[in-house]
């Protein structure tokens, strides 16, 4: 099997070999064409090119095939809130730069299709819905810590962070992901108008006066 380990600051990471590489593709392909119940290991395999010896040797089951591909959009997610991002300048800097990383994660290629996939299988496979929140969390947590803190800083006055949070991310998703997601068309509103209104409409209710 042709996997190394390199040690990092949070701990192993396992370098991909050619075949696993090709295993986790065809399986974002299959998996978003037919959703993960209907793809068999076999399937995979042949997608994949692989002998299913090699397939086996690279994944136990489908789940650890899907808890690679979620690995993907947690880098994709890292990329789009890089550290320190909240120190960018004043609040509504930072949250024109939150606005327009959300933006950039829905243009990522293959985001979307994943999101579709998600929706389609969770209730049949509830630890998918469950593994991808796990994902999701960390940057919901960053923003709300955020909002937390210029509550306290006498900035802001979000009784909720965590609601308020949601709210801002909330109001772009509407626009830029919902549609998508449920096969209909985006409005036709420029995305610099998007984020301006939405850090403009979230300042006037939760600026603290």
């Amino acid at each position: 099997m042709d996997v190394r380990v390199e040690a990092t600051e949070a701990g192993p990471r396992v370098r991909r070999s050619p075949s696993r590489g090709a295993i986790v593709a065809a399986a974002e392909r299959l998996f978003l064409e037919r959703g993960f119940g209907a793809v068999s290991m076999d399937e995979l395999a042949e997608a994949a090119g692989v002998a299913r010896r090699t397939l086996y040797n690279q994944f136990a089951s489908k789940e650890e095939i899907f808890r690679e591909m979620l690995r993907g959009v947690s880098d994709q997610l890292e990329g789009a809130f890089p550290p320190g991002i909240e120190t960018q300048g004043d609040v509504e800097d930072v949250l024109r730069l939150i606005a327009h990383a959300i933006l950039g994660l829905h243009m990522q290629p293959g985001y979307l299709g994943f999101l579709r996939m998600l929706v389609a299988d969770a209730r049949q496979f509830p630890w998918i819905a469950q593994a991808f929140a796990a994902v999701m969390e960390p940057q919901n947590e960053r923003l709300t810590r955020y909002l937390a803190h210029l509550t306290a800083m006498g900035i802001l006055n979000c009784r909720n962070p965590l609601l308020a949070a949601h709210q801002f991310m909330g109001a772009i998703n509407e626009l830029s992901l919902w549609p998508w997601l449920l096969g209909r068309e985006s409005l036709a509103i420029p995305a610099e108008d998007l984020v301006e209104e939405t850090v403009g409409m979230f300042l006037q209710y939760y600026r603290r006066r």
